[in-house]
C-alpha cells in the first residue's frame, strides 16, 4: 500500500479519535477533537498532493479518499449538532449529509458498472469550506474549555453568530452547488437501461 493510501486510512482512524473525543463529555474533549480533526484535515490535503505529485494515484485512493472525507465531515457535523456541542443547526447537517450520501450512492452505482468517479475540483473546494467551518466551531468550543485565559463567553457567542452563520451558509451553498453539478455531469449513470 502506497503512502497516500496509508494517509487515507490514517485519516479514518483520526476521525474515530475526534468523534470519540466529542462524544464523551470531559474537560478538554473539544481541544483534543480540534487537534485530531486538524491532523485529519492535513492528511486529506497531503494524500491527494502526494498521489498527484508522485503519480501514485490508485483506484483504491479514488474511491476511499472521498469516502473517508465524507465519513470525517459527517462525523464532525453530527457531533457538532449533538449535545453538549449544539454548535450547528440540525437542518444544515441533514442537508450536508444528504448530499454526501447521494454522491456516495452515485459512486457505488458507477462502480457497479466498472466506472470510477474521482473527486472533482469543486468538490474539493466544498470540502475545504466544510473543514474550515468545522475547525471554526471546534476552536470556539475549545476556547470555552480554558477558563483561565479570561475569554469573555459573550465574545465567543458573538463570534459564533457573526462568523459561524456565514461559514455555514458558504459550506451549504458549495455543498448543494457541487452536488447538483456532480449529479448533472454524471446523469447518464442514473438512466435506467
Amino acid at each position: 500500500m502506497n503512502l497516500p493510501n496509508r494517509l487515507t486510512i490514517a485519516r479514518f482512524f483520526l476521525t474515530l479519535g475526534f468523534v470519540s473525543a466529542l462524544s464523551v463529555d470531559w474537560r478538554y474533549g473539544h481541544t483534543v477533537a480540534l487537534a485530531l480533526f486538524i491532523a485529519g484535515s492535513i492528511t486529506d490535503y497531503a494524500d491527494g498532493y502526494i498521489a498527484r505529485r508522485f503519480n501514485l494515484v490508485t483506484d483504491f485512493g479514488k474511491l476511499m479518499d472521498p469516502l473517508v472525507d465524507k465519513i470525517m465531515i459527517a462525523g464532525a457535523f453530527i457531533c457538532l449538532v449533538s449535545p453538549p456541542s449544539r454548535a450547528i443547526p440540525a437542518w444544515a447537517v441533514v442537508v450536508i449529509i444528504s448530499r454526501e450520501f447521494l454522491i456516495t450512492g452515485l459512486r457505488l452505482l458507477a462502480a457497479s458498472k466498472g466506472i470510477v468517479l474521482p473527486a472533482e475540483a469543486l468538490g474539493k473546494h466544498k470540502t475545504g469550506w466544510q473543514i474550515a467551518t468545522v475547525i471554526f466551531f471546534l476552536c470556539l468550543l475549545a476556547a470555552r474549555e480554558f477558563d483561565g485565559l479570561g475569554l469573555n463567553p459573550a465574545l465567543l457567542d458573538d463570534a459564533q453568530n457573526r462568523l459561524g452563520t456565514p461559514l455555514i451558509g458558504i459550506a451549504l451553498g458549495l455543498t448543494l452547488y457541487s452536488g447538483v453539478g456532480y449529479l448533472w455531469k454524471n446523469r447518464e449513470l442514473l438512466k435506467t437501461q
